[in-house]
């Protein structure tokens, strides 16, 4: 489907239409349920959420989103993307609080891409230093989570964030350096 479609869905809902949300559902469906399915062979191999689950709870709190001034498609991936790595952070957090101190949940970044360097951490040390630094530099945080987590190319970011491609390309480096630096630094709970 063509992304003006998904796009014009998206001003509808955050215009009150009580079924764009609805509408756009099957439209985003398959590429949301990617991304959970990468995020969760990323999982432990017991992980109770299943990829469809992850996707589902996503949608539950985009549908508090409506305010958002969505740029387009890749956009409202990338926010979904960030709500999916929330999620499990969430469960994460639980699971952990529940083993008083134990359950680790090891986490990588894409394949292919140079924050981790291939190393799994642990998705909680993943997250804090995620939130550094969104404190340090929002916009290289957006950047890292529209890459990483959304799975969008350089030119979408940019457009999204109103910056210059080449802005995007250092925002992306320096960010994956700065992580690795800190998840380096960070020892294991």
């Amino acid at each position: 489907m063509k992304d003006s479609t998904v796009h014009d869905l998206l001003v509808a809902w955050r215009s009150g239409s009580a079924g764009a949300l609805e509408a756009l559902a099957p439209l985003v469906a398959g590429e949301l349920r990617r991304i959970a399915g990468s995020y969760m062979r990323r999982e432990r191999q017991d992980h109770t959420l299943q990829p469809t689950a992850l996707v589902n709870e996503a949608f539950l709190r985009l549908a508090g989103d409506r305010d958002i001034d969505w740029e387009s498609r890749s956009h409202f991936i990338a926010i979904a993307a960030n709500h999916m790595r929330r999620i499990l952070v969430d469960h994460a957090r639980d699971r952990k609080a529940a083993k008083r101190g134990g359950g680790q949940t090891p986490a990588t970044l894409l394949e292919g891409h140079a924050i981790t360097d291939g190393q799994q951490v642990d998705i909680l040390m993943l997250n804090e230093a995620l939130d550094r630094l969104g404190k340090m530099d929002p916009r290289k945080l957006r950047a890292v989570e529209m890459r990483y987590f959304g799975g969008m190319q350089h030119q979408e970011i940019a457009t999204v964030l109103g910056v210059h491609l080449k802005t995007v390309q250092n925002d992306l480096k320096v960010a994956a350096a700065w992580m690795r630096s800190e998840l380096a630094a960070t020892p294991p709970p």
